[in-house]
């Protein structure tokens, strides 16, 4: 259930339907929603940002990172281990599965893994369509003296 009514907000916008959805999903995060593994969300330049998620004793061949619809899953898997007898195991190796819901333009750039940490590298890249431009606007004598062109060529 919604919290807040966006409505007014419908009355002067266009296209913004899709953050009333995202609040949605914000308000509703469940408390007991999963912890692990441990991550960060830096912005590294204007229009960078980098995730590292803390994935210690995972191998970069056990992780796995796809792009689905705006959604960044990032998954890990650890082969079981035969012939091993923890007599304490603090390393925390189990499966998980994170999701990152992405703005428009945003892709990912790349990944690494380093020293226990699974770096991903964003960035937004904003089309040409879509930045701002300057509209010439035509003042009325401009308009006057294209008209009386256009009716002595005829």
């Amino acid at each position: 259930m919604r919290a807040f009514d966006f409505s007014p907000l419908y009355r002067a916008t266009v296209g913004f339907d899709r953050l009333a959805d995202l609040m949605d999903r914000a308000m509703s995060v469940d408390a007991a929603a999963p912890t692990y593994p441990p991550y960060n969300i830096e912005k590294t330049a204007e229009n960078a940002y980098r995730i590292s998620i803390a994935v210690a004793g995972f191998t970069a061949d056990e992780l796995t990172a796809e792009v689905k619809e705006n959604t960044l899953v990032v998954a890990a898997r650890k082969a079981e281990e035969e012939g091993k007898t923890y007599l304490h195991r603090g390393i925390a190796t189990r499966a998980f599965e994170r999701r990152f819901a992405l703005a428009d333009h945003v892709k990912v750039v790349g990944a690494q893994h380093v020293d226990g940490m699974l770096h991903i590298d964003l960035v937004r890249e904003t089309p040409e369509a879509l930045k701002p431009r300057r509209i010439e606007i035509a003042k009325s004598a401009d308009i006057e003296a294209k008209a009386v062109e256009a009716t002595q060529a005829a």
